[in-house]
């Protein structure tokens, strides 16, 4: 079995995509103004902000930015935010106010306002990503039914802002490219490449040019590591969580 979800592994995987000729762009700048050939790299910072760095620096060592989106508090770790706008990526709010505040809506949006502008405090951030709370009953995409971020400054929302529809949308949730067990991180997409299921699949898609011209690979910093301690336990955690993943869909299906 090959070993999938290190820092070589996803320096490999860059190094390809960019000897296939891709151009990279923050969320922000594909939001914008997209490349007509390009791969978007946005990475949820959910828990143990240090591993972001492992993977902003290869990132900068290629001369690649990418979007970095921070949980507050979870992940509002100061010194390694301001690291990564040194690394020249770009920051955004990983906001999940509305499971938060119980399905409030007034304490939510207060919440996504104070979380939002302590970011703010550190980068001038422009676009946000919702965080997926798989074992919640609460969305907080819901909070834009009544709400608007646009009012606060916010010109994207990774999930509501980007028309799917032409690109190929890929997520290491679940800790493997295409999750069955993956609930919430899903778009809708002509696009469905469900033969790449490690990132060794991923290369050689690359490699042989079957993917499109348009491509957003989502990342969580937390998976990939060298260390065969942190590794063995993401891999074991990931599989428990997966299995119970798996069971929260059948029932939410079943209703």
């Amino acid at each position: 079995m090959k070993i999938d979800f290190t820092l070589r592994v996803y320096r490999k995987l860059l190094n390809q995509i960019i000897e296939s000729g891709y151009h990279f762009q923050t969320i922000e700048e594909f939001h914008l103004s997209p490349k007509s050939k390009v791969v978007v790299l946005r990475h949820d910072s959910d828990a143990f902000p240090k591993r972001d760095l492992d993977l902003a620096l290869i990132e900068k060592n290629l001369n690649v930015s990418a979007t970095y989106y921070y949980r507050v508090p979870e992940t509002f770790n100061i010194k390694i935010i301001k690291k990564i706008i040194e690394l020249n990526h770009e920051v955004g709010y990983h906001y999940e106010d509305l499971v938060r505040s119980n399905g409030n809506f007034n304490r939510a949006i207060l919440s996504f306002v104070e979380n939002l502008n302590k970011l703010r405090e550190l980068y001038d951030v422009k676009s946000i990503s919702r965080h997926g709370r798989p074992l919640s009953k609460i969305e907080s995409l819901d909070l834009w039914k009544k709400y608007t971020y646009k009012k606060h400054g916010v010109i994207c929302e990774a999930y509501l802002d980007i028309d799917y529809t032409n690109i190929l949308y890929l997520t290491d949730t679940g800790r493997m490219w295409n999750a069955k067990s993956n609930v919430r991180d899903r778009v809708k997409s002509n696009f469905n490449r469900k033969d790449v299921k490690t990132t060794y699949d991923l290369i050689n898609a690359f490699k042989n040019g079957s993917l499109p011209d348009k491509i957003i690979i989502n990342t969580h910093p937390l998976r990939w590591t060298d260390k065969p301690f942190i590794w063995f336990y993401n891999y074991t955690s990931q599989f428990l969580k997966n299995i119970i993943k798996n069971i929260l869909k059948k029932l939410r299906n079943n209703k």
